[in-house]
């Protein structure tokens, strides 16, 4: 067969020779043992924790070693794309502090792009070009209803579904077949020509889980596609030579297809970079674990932990934990320290499936939150409100003095030991309501309707914002005994049943009245912050 003429019918025109593409794209001058890695998603507008997972890892390794990580958009398929979802891609990673040094929409070192893989598509095609006149791909004629019955008859079989062996139709079609079909208009696919052997296994180094066992692969797969780009197998093995990586971290689903990017890489004549398949991501349900759902789990996305508001440190700061199992240790030995001081290596990472477990990544959340000035958490969350938060809450941030007293309060900043009342800024803003809004709904009172009214009564005669807190407090207790409470706790435990109940009771019903609620930080600091007009206009509304 004359490959070469096959080649020029196939793809016609003239290419740049494949020589030239090694000097526009060089080796990278960058010092020995710099890694250049890569984010590589697909533009569908679903960000997921795998994500960042990747992302964060291979940010780590690049930046450590003195390496480059780039952002590259592989849209080659058309049908999932959606609009913005690049956009919503670099939002999210810059939430979570991810720094690339270029990339789509990024910019950087240019030599190296175009970062989107449909802008690549003459580089892609010389080298399908360069592989017909090889007699190493060849065109497929068969149908989308020819291939599913394919499968079909394969599984009916239970043997291994694909383009391969004998079910590689279109591998055996003579010159004079292939032109007829050509001549008649049918369209076609590219296929590599495979030429492993699925019996034949060697042992692979993988970063991650170490010296693992691969087959050679049979399968014919499709390299580029009908409308003349490329599938991600092909253009990713194209453009991780080109844009000089030097390793790959991504997900373990990936090493079912490692036996197909081998044989890609030495077809193309591309020393193979080195890969690492990081675990999958579990959720324990029940007493059995599984994969975490973009179906099931709305934890998945990292839209959920943007809109409620997780801060970016603490997402970060549970992904090591689980990324490096030295981590944690380090974490607590050092916790005020830049999280880009430790040491972070792709051989700790986990080797299976890791469980992911939101009540961990909460507790971490509290920790971080509690170690933030009352400015800074003002900070985060003005800029959540702004882009998640109602008209109320984002009005908020008009009184300034308020809100950095409640801010102060609630976070114990000032007392002997911080609070962590915050976990994420939306169920922050929620605690805060009551410092704003008047309370809608309330917590039960737990004495009768008539004591509730006396002892608000009682309260609104004496009360005085100038009052200090003791003060207060002892105006509080004045009110406790005059209606039947015990003032003083250590009476009412000496003999309970001679009082209707403790001073802690009357306060919890001035608490309730004031706030809505059972349980708040300090009730004398919540009524000075809300001044006097408003401490009153609340408790007369429960009267």
């Amino acid at each position: 067969m004359n490959y070469k003429a096959l080649a020029e019918r196939l793809l016609p025109g003239q290419y740049p020779a494949l020589e030239s593409y090694e000097t526009r794209y060089p080796l990278r001058n960058l010092p020995e043992k710099a890694e250049v890695t890569r984010l590589a998603p697909s533009p569908t507008g679903f960000i997921h924790l795998g994500n960042l997972f990747a992302a964060i890892a291979n940010e780590r390794i690049a930046h450590r070693s003195g390496g480059i990580l780039y952002l590259r958009i592989e849209d080659t398929d058309l049908k999932r794309k959606v609009d913005g979802a690049v956009e919503a891609v670099i939002k999210a990673l810059e939430y979570f502090d991810i720094r690339f040094d270029e990339g789509a929409e990024i910019g950087g070192d240019e030599t190296y792009g175009p970062w989107y893989q449909r802008q690549r598509a003459e580089i892609y095609r010389a080298f399908v070009k360069h592989l017909i006149e090889e007699g190493r791909a060849y065109p497929c004629f068969c149908t989308e209803e020819e291939l599913s019955r394919l499968r079909e008859e394969q599984t009916a079989r239970k043997e291994v579904t694909g383009y391969y062996g004998k079910y590689a139709k279109c591998r055996g079609l003579s010159e004079e077949e292939i032109y007829q079909n050509l001549d008649a208009g049918k369209p076609f696919v590219i296929r590599l020509k495979s030429m492993g052997d699925p019996e034949v296994k060697h042992t692979f180094h993988d970063e991650i889980k170490g010296d693992i066992t691969v087959h050679e692969n049979d399968q014919d797969v499709v390299i580029l596609k009908s409308d003349g780009i490329p599938t991600y197998h092909f253009a990713h093995a194209v453009d991780d030579h080109f844009m000089r990586t030097t390793l790959v971290i991504r997900g373990e689903e990936w090493l079912a297809s490692l036996p197909i990017h081998i044989e890609l890489f030495g077809a193309l004549g591309f020393p193979l970079p080195r890969y690492g398949h990081n675990c999958s991501l579990m959720k324990q349900e029940g007493e059995t674990r599984r994969k975490l759902s973009k179906r099931k789990d709305p934890e998945l996305s990292l839209e959920f932990y943007r809109k409620e508001g997780y801060h970016p440190r603490a997402v970060k700061v549970y992904i090591l934990t689980l990324l490096n199992s030295n981590f944690e240790e380090w974490y607590l030995k050092n916790p005020e320290a830049p999280l880009e001081e430790f040491k972070f290596t792709a051989a700790k990472m986990s080797k299976s499936g890791t469980l992911f477990d939101l009540d961990k990544l909460s507790d971490i959340s509290k920790n971080e939150l509690a170690k933030l000035s009352a400015g800074q958490m003002r900070d985060f969350l003005k800029t959540w409100a702004e882009e998640f938060g109602s008209e109320a809450q984002k009005a908020y941030f008009s009184d300034e003095e308020k809100l950095l007293g409640a801010l102060t309060l609630c976070m114990g900043i000032g007392g002997k030991k911080r609070r962590k009342d915050f976990t994420t800024a939306s169920q922050a803003m929620e605690l805060l309501r009551y410092f704003f809004e008047r309370p809608a709904e309330f917590e039960p009172y737990r004495v009768e309707e008539t004591v509730k009214h006396a002892l608000l009564v009682g309260f609104l005669k004496t009360y005085s914002p100038a009052d200090d807190a003791q003060t207060w407090f002892a105006k509080v207790k004045e009110v406790a005994a005059e209606n039947g409470f015990a003032a003083e706790m250590k009476d009412y435990k000496a003999n309970p049943d001679a009082y209707r109940g403790s001073v802690a009771d009357v306060a919890e019903v001035l608490r309730i009245a004031t706030t809505g609620k059972a349980n708040t930080p300090d009730l004398w600091t919540i009524q000075h912050i809300l001044g006097e007009a408003e401490v009153r206009a609340r408790i007369a509304a429960q009267l």
